[in-house]
């Protein structure tokens, strides 16, 4: 049996070697060889053995403290940052799978890029001059809605004298304080859960709120009501579009509240952000977004719960600054970013980006 030091050597080997290669992800489960997610990909890493139950065992003795192992053989599953020297930052989930553990390591770069570093559009810029409402960053899971959300919060950092307040499970990306005071709470560390982080938010004089991620009802509440008394509120939901996130909001409350979801939503609601990251035709991954504006009509549609309109108020309002999710990867495929085979697999409506591109 190896001794603890071997196991956090090998742990150390296994972050580097995903540091090193700019892998998104890290996967460690046991029959398997640690497996690296490269543009999308997952890649096992060949030279490495497959790990047994007892490396598995030692490898997470020497990523969790003793309490959070504890925590963690109770709960059955637990999120964590864990910071690897001065090299990286990782955002950690522990589970179980088959009765042995198991971890997914999420890579968060120490740089926050600016949004024109990520590929994004110019409009992004105006979600960081917003004085108050609510915007929200949706897409599925690892498709860079953290990194977008950290670069918008970076901007007014560095243009605002504000203060942020970011409620996080955990912190994934470190700010460095500039023009704003950054307060960034860690459920479980900082607070003991996002329930209580959110009642005494507003006592904690904020100007900019962002919420990790909207996990029921009463964080989805809080987060309307501080936009509507005069905040600026970031947070994120995997949902697939615009309109899906709409629903998604209105339906996660009993039907007797949900008129007065709708209204709040009417009111607060400035602008969804829904992001995909494609792989490029000459490797890495770049960012293809349909972006909503509220506008009258859209502000109309959700009181009148006529969400399957929305698309086309999208589509009809590219001089507004939005932008469908076809129209973005249409433009990709034209600048030979990527190919259209992978345009498809992400699109929500493949035979219409078809269309477009014979259009155009």
């Amino acid at each position: 049996m190896a001794d603890q030091n071997t196991y956090k050597q090998k742990l150390d080997e296994l972050l580097l070697a995903a540091a090193m290669q700019s892998a998104s992800d890290l996967h460690l489960a046991v029959g398997r060889r640690p497996t690296l997610r490269l543009d999308g990909v997952l890649i096992p890493i060949q030279k490495e053995a497959i790990i047994t139950p007892e490396v598995m065992e030692g490898l997470m003795d020497s990523l969790l403290t003793p309490e959070q192992k504890a925590n963690f053989l109770k709960e059955k599953q637990l999120d964590l940052a864990y910071a690897f020297e001065d090299k990286a930052r990782f955002r950690v989930n522990v589970y179980f799978q088959r009765g042995y553990m198991a971890a997914a390591l999420r890579l968060i770069p120490a740089q926050i890029k600016t949004i024109e570093e990520l590929g994004l559009p110019s409009i992004l810029h105006d979600f960081a001059r917003l004085s108050q409402g609510f915007v929200l960053l949706v897409g599925p899971a690892g498709h860079g809605k953290s990194t977008t959300l950290a670069a918008i919060l970076d901007e007014i950092n560095h243009q605002r004298t504000d203060h942020i307040i970011t409620i996080e499970d955990p912190i994934e990306y470190l700010f460095v304080q500039d023009r704003c005071i950054i307060s960034q709470r860690e459920v479980g560390l900082d607070t003991q859960n996002f329930h209580n982080a959110l009642k005494t938010l507003l006592r904690q004089d904020p100007d900019v709120v962002m919420i990790g991620e909207m996990r029921d009802p009463e964080s989805i509440g809080t987060a309307m009501t501080a936009a509507e008394t005069g905040h600026l509120v970031f947070s994120t939901l995997h949902t697939n579009s615009a309109a899906q996130t709409i629903d998604r909001i209105i339906d996660s409350f009993p039907p007797d509240q949900q008129s007065q979801v709708v209204s709040q939503l009417s009111a607060t609601l400035v602008g969804i952000i829904s992001e995909r990251l494609i792989p490029r035709i000459d490797g890495g991954r770049v960012p293809a977004c349909e972006i909503m504006l509220v506008n009258a009509a859209i502000r109309n549609l959700i009181r009148e719960r006529k969400t399957y309109q929305i698309d086309l108020v999208i589509e009809t309002s590219m001089q507004e600054g939005m932008m469908t999710l076809n129209r973005s990867l249409a433009g990709l495929i034209k600048k030979k970013e990527i190919s259209l085979e992978n345009a498809e697999l992400y699109s929500l409506n493949p035979s219409e980006l078809r269309i477009l591109l014979e259009r155009s």
